[in-house]
């Protein structure tokens, strides 16, 4: 299995530290479920000296297990959606992923997996079939018409990195009712409208963000 970048922040506690491996935002339950990621986007906070989410702490010392996390959601039908998006990308953990959504589904919740789409890249198969079992929606976060922009805030660890989102968006969209694709307007050289010229030719929806406005 290919090696994920290890976690910018590791050296960098926070004091006085406890992790938190659930947060809300709105009357959305988010998994902080690993800090590992498949990219290094220069715009996100953990590469801009802060682990904070709209006020949520989301370092973690250690990854959290199924059970743990399982015992912090409750009642999945007292949130609006239940949402797989911390300190890292989600679909690195795809078996604690798989396990917990599915438990979520059977208690009457839905999911959603915010993700930067390289999960079928970096497991070596086609996941979006697993995910479908038990995902409602996905938010894909694309930013960038081309690869040579995507490279340059990306930054991705695997080769081929935007050729494989690409055609994880069209599989997702083949197979997942509800998938939204980003592009952060704001960033150097990104344009949006590409983007959603893009994104729709893919069979996704498309959404515009800001920059420096997470969450």
């Amino acid at each position: 299995m290919p090696k994920s970048r290890p976690n910018p922040a590791k050296r960098n506690q926070p004091a006085h530290h406890q992790d938190n491996y659930t947060y809300l935002i709105r009357n959305s339950l988010y998994i902080n479920l690993t800090d590992r990621c498949t990219l290094a986007c220069q715009f996100c906070p953990k590469h801009n000296g802060t682990t904070e989410v709209k006020g949520h702490e989301l370092y973690l010392s250690k990854r959290p297990e199924v059970e743990e996390i399982i015992g912090l959601i409750g009642n999945p039908t007292d949130y609006d959606e239940v949402v797989f998006c911390g300190y890292g990308e989600p679909t690195v953990r795809l078996k604690a992923l798989l396990e917990i959504a599915h438990w979520v589904k059977g208690n009457g919740g839905k999911t959603r997996i915010n993700t930067d789409g390289l999960g079928s890249l970096f497991h070596k198969r086609d996941i979006v079939p697993e995910l479908a079992e038990c995902i409602d929606a996905l938010s894909v976060s694309l930013n960038a018409q081309n690869e040579a922009v995507y490279q340059q805030h990306c930054q991705p660890s695997l080769p081929n990195s935007y050729a494989a989102v690409q055609a994880f968006i069209k599989r997702a969209s083949e197979l997942i009712p509800d998938v939204q694709v980003s592009a952060i307007n704001g960033l150097e050289g990104v344009d949006v409208v590409k983007c959603r010229e893009l994104t729709e030719g893919l069979g996704a929806e498309f959404k515009q963000r800001e920059l420096d406005i997470v969450g």
